[in-house]
C-alpha cells in the first residue's frame, strides 16, 4: 500500500522514454547504496517495456544472495528509501512456492518506484523477468496486456482492488510466458 505522500489519483498512462533513464538513475544510487549485496538491478515490470502503457512508477528488482532484513533495511534506509510493511511486500507465492522478498518505497519526494529485492535464482526473480522479456518480444501480447490495464483503470480507480484483479489476469499472462519461455528456449539473463 502507498504511504501518505505517495496517494494520489491512480492512472495508466502512455509509455515514456524517460523511464529507461529513470530506472538507471536508481540503479546508480542502489549500487552505491546496496554495493556488493546487488548480484544484479533489473529495470522489471511495465515500465520496462517499449510501448506498454503503465502506472508512473518505476519497478526495479534487486537480485541478491540473500534477502536478509537487518541487512538490507538499514542500507535503504540510509539513502531514504522505506520498507513498505504489507506482508505480500515480504513475501510472494510464485509457482505454489513462497519466496521471501523485500520491496521499498522511494523516499519522501522522490520518484515513483517500487524496489523489490529478491533471492537471485528464486522462481519470484526469474517471474518478473520472464514478464519483461515476453511482453518486450510479443507485441500482440503487450497490446492486449496494455489495453486490459487501460479498461481495468477506468472501471477500479482503487489500487488495492486493481491490484487484486489485476493478480489473476497476470497468472494467465504468464501462462503464455511460460509457453514462449519454453519455444524460445528463454532463460534469465
Amino acid at each position: 500500500m502507498p504511504f501518505p505522500d505517495e496517494l494520489g489519483p491512480l492512472a495508466v498512462v502512455d509509455h515514456r522514454p524517460d523511464w529507461p533513464a529513470a530506472f538507471e538513475e536508481l540503479a546508480g544510487l542502489l549500487r552505491t547504496a546496496l554495493g556488493d549485496l546487488a548480484l544484479a538491478i533489473d529495470h522489471v515490470g511495465s515500465t520496462s517495456v517499449p510501448g506498454l502503457p503503465a502506472k508512473d512508477c518505476v519497478d526495479v528488482q534487486v537480485r541478491m544472495a540473500s534477502v536478509e532484513e537487518e541487512v538490507v533495511v538499514p542500507r535503504m534506509a540510509a539513502i531514504g528509501f522505506r520498507c513498505r510493511p504489507e506482508p505480500w511486500n515480504r513475501e510472494e507465492v510464485t509457482a505454489g512456492t513462497p519466496h521471501r522478498k523485500l520491496v521499498f518505497a522511494p523516499p519522501v519526494g522522490g520518484r515513483a518506484c517500487n524496489v523489490h529485492c529478491r533471492v537471485n535464482g528464486a522462481a519470484n526473480a526469474r517471474y518478473a523477468l520472464l514478464f519483461r522479456d515476453y511482453l518486450r518480444a510479443d507485441p500482440r501480447a503487450r497490446d492486449a496486456w496494455g489495453a486490459f490495464k487501460r479498461r481495468l483503470v477506468v472501471s477500479v480507480p482503487d489500487l488495492l482492488d486493481y491490484g487484486q484483479i489485476k493478480a489473476p489476469a497476470t497468472e494467465v499472462l504468464m501462462g503464455a510466458a511460460e509457453r514462449w519461455a519454453t519455444q524460445t528456449r528463454w532463460s534469465v539473463p
